[in-house]
């Protein structure tokens, strides 16, 4: 039998179907990590307390993203559909469809989505990182001037997508910049800052109690690791106008979700550390770690305070001014 090789861009076209299938590998585990998210919010601490003085607040986070998501990939998935059964008789059969993806609406509001769904996921991002600096505007102006870039970015690539095509949108570029460079940015800040306190730490408390910074850090620098690989491939494979681009583009906002939740629900399950600091009006600020109340030293006022593992959990600096000291116990006794 004489084999038939059509006169197309082949790689195209199996670059577009296999990033497609990753998608839905990637959404699966987004949607899992989302269920196990909604019920580890929803139970009670193991260890007592509670997770969040808010828990709507991240259920809703949750739930968001998760509806965004699945926005996204049902257009995605509907116009794989479209382009090999619905339309593949359409003139310059597949590949055509697959270069001129944006002249479909149903393309457009999946990259809206998805771009709102990254609009939420980062504002997560700014508010650990703002807690960990103490709300200091050194770090929140700048942060925040890159996330409203960012945001004007993503708004002008969806009003110069229609009709265009993907790879010639020049805004996309700086928009993916920006989106990579944010998680980078608020890495180095927040992993920085907790090495720095660890260090500052280490001449008056054994090497226990300073454990959990390092934990918190290395947490905060493996979520964002995950993302960041995703998103560096991204920016070189559309910059080089490579087809491997199709491979990670559908998927990329799946990673940096997972990456989120995986944090929530290792907070929310106990697996980390929970934080408490007692507070007076002589020192400045101190991060404090606790797995217990009981200590031998009294607590004018002891509250869990939020983290960086999710908005209501874990660390947090106090304001200059509030605090007078901090008990820091290691969180092996509950592991």
């Amino acid at each position: 039998m004489s084999s038939y090789t059509p006169d197309t861009d082949l790689w195209l076209e199996r670059s577009r179907l296999n990033g497609m299938m990753l998608s839905a590998v990637s959404y699966g585990i987004f949607f899992l990590l989302t269920i196990q998210a909604t019920v580890a919010l929803s139970q009670r601490p193991r260890h007592g307390g509670q997770i969040a003085r808010h828990p709507w607040i991240l259920l809703s986070y949750v739930w968001i993203t998760f509806i965004l998501a699945t926005i996204g990939f049902a257009g995605n998935a509907r116009y794989t559909e479209m382009i090999w059964i619905d339309l593949r008789d359409a003139p310059g059969g597949p590949a055509a469809l697959i270069l001129d993806e944006l002249s479909y609406w149903i393309n457009v509001m999946a990259l809206a989505s998805y771009y709102i769904m990254e609009w939420f996921m980062q504002a997560l991002l700014l508010h650990r990182c703002f807690i960990i600096w103490n709300w200091q505007k050194r770090v929140v102006v700048p942060m925040s001037t890159l996330f409203a870039a960012m945001v004007a970015m993503s708004i002008l690539v969806l009003v110069e997508s229609s009709g265009a095509i993907f790879y010639a949108i020049n805004s996309q570029l700086a928009y993916l910049c920006l989106q990579v460079g944010l998680t980078i940015v608020y890495t180095l800040l927040v992993a920085g800052r907790l090495f720095s306190l660890r260090k500052e730490m280490r001449d008056t408390l054994e090497a226990e109690h300073i454990r959990p910074y390092k934990t918190a850090a290395m947490m905060v620098i493996e979520s964002s690791a995950l993302y960041s690989v995703f998103g560096i491939i991204f920016i070189f494979s559309y910059a080089l106008n490579s087809d491997v681009c199709n491979l990670v583009f559908m998927s990329v906002s799946h990673v940096q979700g997972i990456a989120q939740l995986l944090i929530i629900i290792r907070v929310a399950r106990g697996r980390e550390f929970q934080c408490y600091v007692s507070r007076s009006v002589h020192r400045t600020t101190s991060i404090a770690f606790v797995s217990t109340l009981s200590s031998k030293r009294e607590l004018e006022h002891t509250s869990p305070l939020a983290s960086v593992a999710d908005m209501e959990h874990g660390i947090q600096s106090l304001r200059p001014g509030t605090v007078e000291k901090s008990i820091i116990h290691s969180s092996s006794k509950h592991t």
